[in-house]
């Protein structure tokens, strides 16, 4: 089965908007037959293991799970989000089949 992970804005959105978004990604995903690789991080767990930069954290990760996929889709607003255009490059650098929320 072929792999994929989300790279979605989250800056200004509430926890409410950011679920919608995963939920709509999601089905469309597993529609087309992809496993979802999860990308999204508990803030909680960074704290307690003394990170400095939260969101810097978030995206090495990210871009470490990248690796287990063979494609990312990226959810509408993404060009405005810096974790998501560094994770659109790497995408693209590394070959990966880039997908557009519609």
């Amino acid at each position: 089965m072929m792999k994929v992970m989300l790279s979605q804005p989250m800056a200004g959105k509430t926890e409410e908007e950011i679920i919608a978004t995963r939920e709509r990604a999601i089905a469309v995903l597993k529609e087309r037959g992809y496993e979802i690789i999860n990308t999204l991080f508990n803030e909680e767990s960074m704290k307690e293991r003394g990170v400095e930069n939260i969101p810097l954290c978030f995206l090495a990760k990210s871009l470490e799970n990248m690796s287990l996929c063979h494609a990312a889709y990226f959810c509408k607003g993404w060009e405005n989000a810096r974790g998501c255009k560094i994770e659109h490059e790497a995408a693209k650098a590394y070959g990966l089949t880039i997908i557009y929320e519609e």
